[in-house]
């Protein structure tokens, strides 16, 4: 079976920010926003939605299989944890930007000077992460490559059949 993946229907995303809130509270210590913050935590996306020429464009680690980001991170903080899911060790993690430098997607950031990326920590009981769920208007899915696929053709057809 093909491994799961976020996929990004551009066409859909309207630019609400839910996914970035969604990921923030799912990273908290008891997934509570508002108890986070009383707390002093400072609840930290993992995703970015990006303004570009006026299109909303959601930015979302890939999980590459070959991933250029552990490939150049000369402490090893960045690693593959499972076929599925690269991550960074932060205790590692010397703040160089080597990763993000690499990364095509452009879906590392920062915090703190430590690596900020998603790292599927968030998946609820069937396996989908917070952002996906929190997607309104289903701009993230999360499904395999031959999934996204068909579903896209289909999509592709209805449109010319109207």
């Amino acid at each position: 079976m093909s491994r799961k993946e976020i996929f990004i229907r551009y066409e859909r995303c309207t630019g609400c920010h839910s996914c970035e809130l969604a990921c923030a509270v799912a990273h908290t210590s008891d997934g509570d926003l508002v108890g986070a913050i009383l707390r002093g935590e400072r609840p930290q996306k993992y995703l970015w939605v990006e303004d570009i020429d006026e299109k909303k464009v959601p930015t979302v680690c890939r999980q590459c299989e070959d991933a250029p980001c552990v490939a150049v991170c000369p402490t090893g903080a960045m690693f593959k944890l499972d076929e599925n899911t690269n991550v960074c060790n932060l205790q590692q993690c010397i703040g160089c930007w080597m990763c993000a430098l690499s990364c095509p997607f452009g879906a590392i950031g920062r915090n703190e000077g430590k690596v900020v990326k998603c790292d599927r920590a968030c998946l609820n009981e069937e396996g989908i992460p917070a952002c996906v769920r929190s997607c309104p208007t289903g701009a993230l899915v999360f499904m395999t490559v031959e999934e996204f696929e068909a579903e896209r053709r289909k999509e592709a057809v209805a449109s010319l059949l109207k």
